[in-house]
């Protein structure tokens, strides 16, 4: 199966957009992410400008406030949290030393995710689908994941202002220790829904399982970081130790306490 010109030019702006990551390296996952997904959101627009239905239009307009909403908070936080930053450069590796091909390995492996993750609403305005039953779905599942994403951030910089020192379990964090984490998820389950009815054959539903199941690791991966993170900072604290004892640390309702002792999701 040779893949579509327009694929092509998805594929090079993800990568134009995310090699931010060769200033610092954790930016291929972070703002190179959340700004890829914005573009690549305007891009088909543009370039499916002439088959758009109001539902293609919605979903690609998801993507745009999505990616926007995430790489500016990821950004705004970065400038403003002085706090923040001393934090990271101890937790994270600034890549300076990282051998230049390993850096262009990240780079392509995280452009390709990112196209993999539209792929459901890129190939219902390739194969000229309409607004259905499953668009419509996916429309209010992508909704309400990313509603959900920022009441969880903004509860946690609201917690964080108050006593920095200390863990949120507040609000969403009541319920599940990643409110954030699974707000993505239930997005990203959203696009996929939205493209159910109309992949065609085995290619186009391996290349959205990819990017559904690629970033689902991610997310996970992200979740034992937090954890390592979180026991290094408040294990001691006897709260803490009953809060994840007692709280799903990905999905509420779901008793999985803990990620940190499978290794094989690289933090």
């Amino acid at each position: 199966m040779v893949a579509p010109l327009t694929f092509w030019l998805l594929f090079a702006a993800a990568m134009l957009i995310s090699s931010i990551g060769f200033y610092k390296y954790v930016y291929f996952i972070s703002l190179g992410y959340g700004f890829s997904i914005a573009g690549l959101g305007v891009i088909m627009l543009f370039m499916f400008r002439s088959g758009l239905s109001w539902g293609t239009v919605a979903a690609c307009a998801l993507f745009f406030i999505y990616g926007i909403r995430l790489g500016g908070y990821l950004l705004i936080r970065e400038i403003k949290s002085a706090s923040y930053r001393n934090k990271m450069k101890t937790e994270i590796k600034d890549g300076k030393t990282m051998p230049f091909f390993v850096k262009c390995a990240i780079w392509v492996t995280c452009g390709a995710l990112y196209v993999t993750q539209v792929i459901p609403v890129y190939y219902r305005l390739l194969n000229g689908k309409a607004t259905d039953g499953f668009c419509i779905a996916g429309l209010i599942i992508m909704a309400f994941g990313v509603t959900f994403e920022t009441v969880a951030d903004i509860q946690k910089n609201s917690q964080k202002k108050k006593n920095p020192n200390r863990f949120c379990d507040k609000g969403l964090y009541k319920f599940v220790r990643c409110p954030n984490y699974l707000g993505e998820m239930i997005f990203w389950t959203g696009v996929l829904v939205s493209g159910v009815n109309i992949l065609t054959g085995v290619g186009q539903w391996i290349i959205a399982l990819i990017g559904y199941i690629g970033i689902i690791f991610v997310m996970f991966s992200g979740a034992r970081r937090l954890e390592i993170r979180q026991n290094k900072n408040y294990g001691k604290d006897p709260e803490y130790q009953k809060y994840v004892k007692s709280v799903p640390i990905m999905v509420p309702f779901i008793p999985l306490y803990s990620v940190e002792k499978y290794k094989f999701l690289v933090a």
